[in-house]
């Protein structure tokens, strides 16, 4: 027989809820976690669909938090299954989702009606903040949640948030924090011409080139115990009418800063500005900042996960704040501690995604620790 995790899990990724449709998810985790006691609440922002659920009294609140959209699938037939009709095979449960992050979905739910069944007078509340736009543009889900939480006055003092945080083995990673991410858009003014008259024109890709390499080479900072040092990259740089005798008019570059609390988004917004300044060219420059860093030092929140990983796998996890963004940068800025804990991060976002069959009951059990650990 499968176990509730493995079924559930399956239920979840046979729903095709691609950014920003949910296709039912989130009513089946509610259903589930209303039959025993939990008070949900529907938030329909814009075309998102976001689920707030509380069980229980007071404080402190402990909260799942989540996303039920995943990323597109490609072309169906370069996978080996249907992206969306979940299967089983040699140990693997494969399909759209599975790791990121429907599986941990399942445990959070399964965890917590085994821990309200066992605790039915546990401290405080558990909570469920759970989106369907965490894969998109992540303007109306979380964020969302977040503004009109604190409108009401509700502090959440502690969220896991389910992302697929492990390497190797579930569990060996628990990400305490996370570098901060900005955007820039630049866009190089030079002068058009033909490349046969070079000083009746500006080239911008000239002009910019020099200042790329300062860029490019530039030591931002040092990094900490917790962040690696801020690093920077361009994603994209265009230019050009696509003629093989045109010098171009403009040029756009597209870069991204990953930051350590080590320096703020308005001290390299300033820096960038200063090395451009130097090259003495015409320029428009905007920023657009996704998220701040944060980091939860060792604490109560810290200690229950690492304590519940150690029960499962018989060792502690590596505390980590590498990778990208998640949208627990959306909540730590409260003031809540925030961890991500979820499955082997090896497949996500690939064709062939999935997830270990073992490590969903695996993570259901730390799930259910942690609550054991803060509320029992």
């Amino acid at each position: 027989m499968k176990s509730e995790t493995l079924e559930l899990t399956c239920q979840l990724i046979a729903r095709d809820s691609v950014t920003p449709d949910d296709k039912g998810c989130q009513q089946l985790m509610a259903d589930r976690l209303a039959k025993c006691g939990f008070q949900n609440e529907s938030m329909r922002i814009e075309n998102v669909d976001n689920l707030w659920s509380v069980h229980g009294q007071g404080g402190p609140l402990f909260v799942f938090a989540g996303h039920t959209d995943v990323v597109p699938t490609g072309s169906p037939n370069a996978w080996t299954f249907p992206p969306f009709e979940p299967t089983e095979k040699d140990g693997m449960l494969y399909g759209r989702g599975a790791a990121d992050m429907k599986g941990s979905l399942a445990a959070m739910v399964v965890a917590s009606e085994r821990f309200v069944q066992q605790y039915p007078n546990h401290k405080g509340r558990i909570g469920y903040l759970i989106t369907s736009d965490e894969e998109g543009d992540a303007y109306h889900g979380t964020v969302a949640v977040m503004e009109e939480l604190g409108r009401r006055g509700e502090q959440i003092d502690w969220a896991l948030v389910g992302e697929p945080s492990s390497t190797e083995q579930v569990g060996d990673t628990i990400k305490n924090g996370r570098r901060g991410s900005m955007l820039g858009y630049l866009t190089i003014k030079g002068v058009q011409g033909h490349v046969a008259y070079p000083h009746l024109a500006k080239n911008p890709v000239h002009l910019v080139a020099p200042a790329i390499a300062d860029l490019s080479t530039e030591l931002w900072d040092e990094g900490n115990d917790y962040f690696p040092a801020t690093s920077f990259q361009i994603s994209n740089i265009s230019s050009g009418t696509g003629a093989s005798n045109v010098i171009p008019g403009t040029a756009e570059i597209m870069f991204s800063f990953r930051f350590s609390t080590e320096v703020t988004a308005e001290i390299l917004q300033q820096r960038t500005r200063d090395i451009l300044d130097r090259h003495n060219f015409d320029y428009d420059l905007r920023f657009e900042v996704k998220g701040q860093p944060f980091l939860t030092d060792r604490g109560a929140l810290v200690a229950a996960a690492v304590q519940a990983v150690a029960d499962v796998n018989g060792k502690e996890p590596i505390l980590s704040t590498a990778g990208g963004t998640s949208d627990g940068r959306f909540i730590a800025p409260t003031g809540a501690q925030v961890v991500e804990l979820g499955p082997v991060n090896r497949t996500i976002h690939q064709v062939d995604e999935c997830v270990a069959i073992d490590d969903l009951d695996k993570l259901t059990e730390m799930y259910f620790n942690i609550l054991v650990n803060l509320l029992a």
